[in-house]
């Protein structure tokens, strides 16, 4: 499934106070995605001797490969989005400075489209974990039942 991507002329300007919650709320959903990476760890972990076989192997490996590239690219994503954060006084402290609100605003556009990006991403990512463990288990199911 491809992922929307976003046009960034569409994007709505919002006010300090509604970009630090929404700062916040991406905050929130990566340090969720951390967590929740390594649960996602643990269980194909678990189910690591029947994604060695020679059915599950390849697409073992592209899921496993997935995640790791998404493990990566969230530590980065987080010090960037706390960073920014960070720097909203420039918006919230009255004094005009066009240039500094200017960068910023165009930060806060290019990270929007980023953690969008890498949600939706994600989320394909994870799809195709439990889509894998689906299969392996009902092959393991399979086999009981010939038995």
């Amino acid at each position: 499934m491809k992922s929307k991507t976003i046009n960034p002329k569409y994007i709505e300007w919002r006010s300090p106070e509604e970009m630090h919650e929404i700062a916040l709320t991406w905050i929130s959903e990566l340090k969720f995605i951390k967590d929740e990476q390594h649960f996602l760890d643990e269980l194909l972990e678990s189910f690591s001797l029947q994604m060695l076989s020679d059915k599950n192997f390849a697409k073992s490996k592209t899921v496993i490969n997935g995640l790791s590239d998404k493990r990566k690219a969230i530590e980065p994503m987080l010090k960037k989005i706390i960073n920014h954060h960070n720097k909203l006084t420039i918006l919230m402290d009255g004094i005009n400075q066009l240039e500094e609100e200017k960068e910023y605003k165009e930060e806060n556009r290019s990270l929007y489209i980023e953690v969008t990006e890498y949600l939706n991403e994600y989320k394909a990512v994870k799809r195709q974990v439990f889509d894998l463990i689906k299969t392996i288990m009902k092959h393991n199911k399979q086999k009981r039942l010939l038995k």
